[in-house]
């Protein structure tokens, strides 16, 4: 350390910003789950585990779990899928293929807020272009509020969804893909597989680590989105406590709406435990699999 301090005096600024905003917030967080912590008005007061009891007796932090799961499952799975089914189709050599694939990839660089403003337009009941064609191919026959019916609101932010975050799945499964040695394939057509074994017994198994590594960063990133619900539903319909207030949502209302900071911390951190338990088991299983 003495003979390089200028590495440490290089890395200050990133590790200032760290230390008072992720390490100093989390430590203050943490502290205001413990206690009845008002926004304005009273003085914070010492209650325990209180806020974490009342979470569990909360019906609409219950329902948001379960609207969490539901857009968390909506999204992540096809979202892999379709960027999986993307990156072998742009895993040859096809004229144009650095436009499709830069194509496919801008989505994902359009910030997430933009977008969803973007599709809040094509849900647009009287002159969005989700009802315009389907009443041009005859699959509905009046317009639907895709934002305003609670069958429809959730599954219209995952669709949105899917469309900006498929892009980066193709790019890592991309980058997969061009890691297997094409020896492996030569030598499975000389054994007379087809492409469905080769997929099967070769791309799958290889593409493991990959694909651990989508599932994670995409079950992370959809469990804490915030941007295109506030956007495009504002939780609801109707409203706060809607088909589409998930957990970030509800922690958002509760801080800044209710202006409760205790109990939304403590929501925040039932939060984090469930995200990091069920990560943990997923890196069990794929060091397992890996294993056998």
């Amino acid at each position: 350390m003495r003979r390089e301090w200028t590495a440490y005096l290089f890395n200050a600024p990133g590790l200032i910003v760290f230390l008072i905003f992720t390490v100093y917030s989390l430590s203050v967080s943490f502290t205001m789950s413990f206690h009845d912590w008002p926004l304005v008005g009273e003085a914070p007061e010492f209650i325990g585990l209180e806020n974490y009891r009342d979470a569990f007796a909360d019906d609409e932090f219950i329902e948001s779990l379960w609207h969490t799961a539901y857009f968390v499952v909506g999204t992540v799975v096809p979202t892999m899928v379709l960027g999986l089914g993307l990156a072998l189709l742009l895993n040859s050599q096809i004229r144009g293929l650095g436009w499709f694939r830069t194509a496919y990839y801008l989505p994902t660089l359009t910030p997430l807020p933009i977008a969803a403003l973007l599709w809040t337009w094509v849900y647009n009941s009287d002159a969005g272009l989700a009802n315009y064609y389907l009443e041009r191919i005859g699959i509905i026959d009046d317009p639907v509020f895709w934002l305003a019916n609670r069958a429809t609101a959730m599954p219209a932010v995952i669709v949105m969804n899917i469309w900006a975050g498929a892009g980066f799945s193709m790019l890592v499964y991309l980058a997969g893909l061009q890691a297997v040695p094409n020896e492996l394939y030569e030598a499975a057509e000389v054994d007379g597989a087809n492409a469905w074994t080769k997929f099967r017994r070769i791309t799958l198994p290889l593409l493991a680590p990959t694909t651990f590594f989508i599932l994670i960063i995409n079950l992370v990133g959809a469990t804490k989105n915030f941007a295109s619900i506030f956007v495009m539903t504002n939780g609801g319909p109707p409203g706060p406590g809607g088909s589409t207030t998930t957990v970030v949502y509800w922690i958002y209302q509760n801080a800044f709406r209710f202006y409760e900071l205790g109990y939304a911390s403590a929501l925040a951190y039932i939060l984090f435990i469930l995200l990091f338990g069920l990560s943990f088991l997923q890196y069990r299983w794929y060091r397992k699999r890996v294993e056998l």
